[in-house]
């Protein structure tokens, strides 16, 4: 839901989205929004003071849906294990079903978390 909804802010792609969502919790990401917190955001790889700047003004009010520990919030039906995860997150980049699986079946050894996997796989994807 959060890498959807960043993707909706002005000058945010799948990159920049999947760097937010694994710099910060998701939380995390609320409460830096709601708090205006800029300084924190731009720590997060590829946001600069313009982007956390937008990403404040255009999410502040859409934040309070976000968090995972708000009331109501059902479990998320993304993948827990980190070679499902991995492929969806190359899917969310754009390419298709098949070749992420290729990709990420290519990359993966036994105990690499989803960001390790995806690195190997756009670098072999490359090459």
């Amino acid at each position: 839901m959060l890498f959807r909804t960043l993707q909706k802010v002005s000058g945010i792609g799948a990159k920049t989205a999947l760097a937010v969502l694994s710099g910060v919790s998701v939380d995390e990401f609320a409460r830096l929004v709601q708090n205006g917190d800029i300084a924190a955001l731009t720590r997060v790889p590829g946001i600069g003071k313009k982007t956390a700047e937008r990403i404040v003004v255009e999410l502040r009010d859409r934040v309070d849906g976000i968090s995972m520990t708000a009331p109501g919030f059902s479990e998320s039906p993304m993948p827990r294990d980190a070679v499902t995860e991995a492929s969806v997150a190359l899917q969310q980049l754009g390419y298709k079903p098949a070749e992420s699986v290729r990709l990420v079946k290519d990359a993966a050894k036994p105990g690499d978390d989803a960001e390790a996997i995806i690195r190997k796989a756009l670098k072999a994807a490359l090459k």
